[in-house]
């Protein structure tokens, strides 16, 4: 059978290219060999699709084609063996199910006027006229935000250790220490708490004891549960009619918890540097904001059209997420007129997709007006993947992500410390800004009444 076309290198030589520049290669290769594109990773081929159509039969062949979760176990060293990303057909669904209701519908909505107040906490810690970087700010307000979520934790020792964990953890898992120790010889070995894979061993332990400590304590406190994804966990049954085990509940926090910070984090970031860097996208946003009044409801904010337009705009461009999950081929199956043998790894390449030049015209610029002028189907946009393995958190990123912009630019005069670009740094599965995106407080904002919202233009 015919694999798609690539190129002809060593596979070894492939991630050293990719991680020099991702984007650069990925524009590159995309030119040269269009929207699907083999690349060997030793005897298996892995192909890449960003054309909507051919991501559209990897999503829904699901007979031929099948998520499987022993794609996934690079990540069990962090999310636990028993996570949703591990898991496979009939459990997979399950606890997908299980839960789904704490991130849709009403349960999404009690967290909205929370998520404001915790922003308004983090940006008061910063000074007027002192320079400070996006990125750590928002991520303090996106983790605060993760551990009442999924967990229901207030603030005290156990939730400050939580969020310390989280965020250790995460810087970490993307340092350059860690990644040069392990490519060397024992560099994936525990050679102690001061070794880059000892280290993040440590913050393993540490985190998964904090979990089952806390869920233990949870299940024996059942009458006083909350709304939380904690507490609809721990008296959850299986696909058989079982509580839960400790360390299944466990397990199923930990993907929510570091979903919700790192990639919430970066996408606030990168919604600060396009916003700030645009003066007239600030404009037409404040004076969509501001015609809400004093204190709006947070589903207000969340219904803003041109608000969505930003954000969407922010994670077409440069996607927290650059691919979607992998898939397996099962059984002999025609991908964009390929046949494609049972073995081969197929990939939604997002952001090959979110730069395809007739869907998103002059694509690498910032432009949210396009989605006020045409609605993208789920196979041409798809900033959290799709399918069976779509993010369970996608709208309430979305959610907290318009609560968190909403708040800081209602109240907080930001600008921009350097007018230089801000370039995309690839870690893992996201895509932050590189320096994080330095900003100021000039000053704080008044409302704005009526009157004056007149004289910005909308158009």
């Amino acid at each position: 059978m015919k694999l798609p076309p690539g190129p002809k290198i060593p596979s070894w030589l492939i991630p050293l290219q990719f991680n020099a520049d991702p984007f650069g290669y990925m524009d590159a290769i995309s030119k040269r060999y269009g929207d699907i594109i083999t690349l060997m990773s030793g005897s298996a081929p892995t192909v890449y699709v960003s054309n909507p159509l051919g991501i559209k039969e990897i999503f829904t062949s699901t007979k031929e084609i099948s998520a499987s979760g022993k794609l996934n176990r690079g990540f069990a060293l962090m999310t636990g063996k028993q996570g949703v990303l591990q898991l496979d057909g009939i459990r997979h669904k399950h606890r997908r199910k299980l839960l789904m209701p704490a991130f849709h519908g009403a349960r999404m909505q009690t967290h909205g006027q929370r998520i404001c107040d915790l922003t308004h906490k983090v940006m008061q810690q910063q000074a007027i006229g002192k320079p400070f970087i996006g990125y750590p700010t928002m991520e303090d307000i996106t983790v605060r935000v993760s551990i009442e979520v999924v967990m229901g934790l207030s603030e005290g020792e156990r939730y400050n250790r939580l969020k310390q964990l989280l965020s250790l953890a995460l810087k970490q898992m993307s340092s350059p220490s860690l990644k040069i120790a392990q490519n060397l010889p024992f560099g994936g070995r525990d050679l102690g708490r001061w070794s880059p894979q000892g280290y993040l061993l440590y913050l393993r332990r540490e985190l998964f004891d904090l979990l089952y400590t806390e869920v233990q304590e949870r299940r024996q406190q059942a009458q006083n549960l909350g709304t939380d994804i904690l507490s609809e966990l721990v008296l959850a049954k299986d696909e058989a009619g079982n509580l839960l085990t400790l360390e299944e509940v466990r397990d199923l926090l930990i993907s929510p918890l570091f979903a919700a910070q790192d990639a919430s984090s970066t996408a606030l970031a990168w919604s600060l540097y396009w916003i700030h860097r645009f003066p007239h996208v600030r404009d037409r946003l404040l004076c969509e904001l501001d015609s809400l009044g004093e204190n709006p409801d947070p589903m207000n904010i969340f219904a803003l059209p041109y608000l969505s337009a930003v954000c969407n705009e922010v994670l077409r461009i440069y996607p927290t997420q650059l691919f979607a999950f992998p898939r397996l081929v099962e059984s002999t199956v025609k991908v964009m007129g390929y046949e494609l043998k049972p073995g081969t790894i197929l990939v939604g390449n997002i952001y090959s997709t979110h730069q395809r030049e007739d869907l998103y015209p002059e694509p690498k610029e910032f432009q949210p007006e396009r989605f006020l002028k045409k609605q993208y189907s789920s196979y041409e946009f798809l900033p959290f993947g799709g399918g069976s393995r779509v993010c369970i958190g996608g709208t309430f990123a979305l959610f907290e992500m318009k609560l968190v912009l909403a708040t800081i630019l209602s109240h907080y005069e930001l600008e921009l410390v350097s007018n230089r670009p801000e370039r995309p740094k690839f870690e893992g599965l996201i895509s932050y800004p590189d320096s994080g995106v330095k900003m100021i407080v000039r000053s704080l904002r008044q409302h704005q009444g009526q009157s004056q919202l007149l004289a910005v233009d909308l158009i």
